[in-house]
């Protein structure tokens, strides 16, 4: 996990989140769009989840929440859960190191949390076939 927004005081701008992401700011504007514009996801900025986590993107549907995209320096991480099946979808379909994601998951009930963050394009095509599986699609 690279170093993320924790200043809980001060609420970020997306172009301030853009900026936090540096070389990936393009990769991270892409995933946010096309969550919206494929999904129509609503999305917030939040803090959600404490200190450690920071300010992120949380996005929904309705009220369930597909994922949380937290800015962070020269990169994103993505939190979303899934089911076990969820997971097995997909598992073929993407490469070695986001299975070592999806294996080293934080189990929940049939199935579990990833953390994963998006470095390049080959991580950013990999989290959109995650969130594919999560929307339904």
């Amino acid at each position: 996990m690279g170093e993320r927004m924790l200043n809980k005081q001060v609420m970020p701008t997306m172009d301030e989140m853009r900026a936090t992401c540096g070389s990936n700011a393009e990769l991270f504007t892409k995933l946010n769009q096309w969550l919206h514009e494929t999904y129509n996801t609503e999305e917030k900025i939040v803090f959600p989840y404490g200190n450690n986590y920071g300010w992120g993107v949380a996005h929904k549907i309705k009220q369930k929440l597909i994922c949380n995209v937290f800015a962070e320096k020269d990169a994103f991480t993505v939190m979303l859960r899934l089911t076990n099946k969820q997971f097995d979808a997909v598992y073929d379909q993407v490469r070695k190191d986001t299975q070592v994601c999806i294996d080293n998951k934080y189990p929940c009930n049939d199935g579990g949390w990833v953390h994963y963050q998006v470095t390049n394009l080959e991580n950013f095509e990999d989290i959109q076939q995650l969130l594919a599986v999560k929307c339904g699609k």
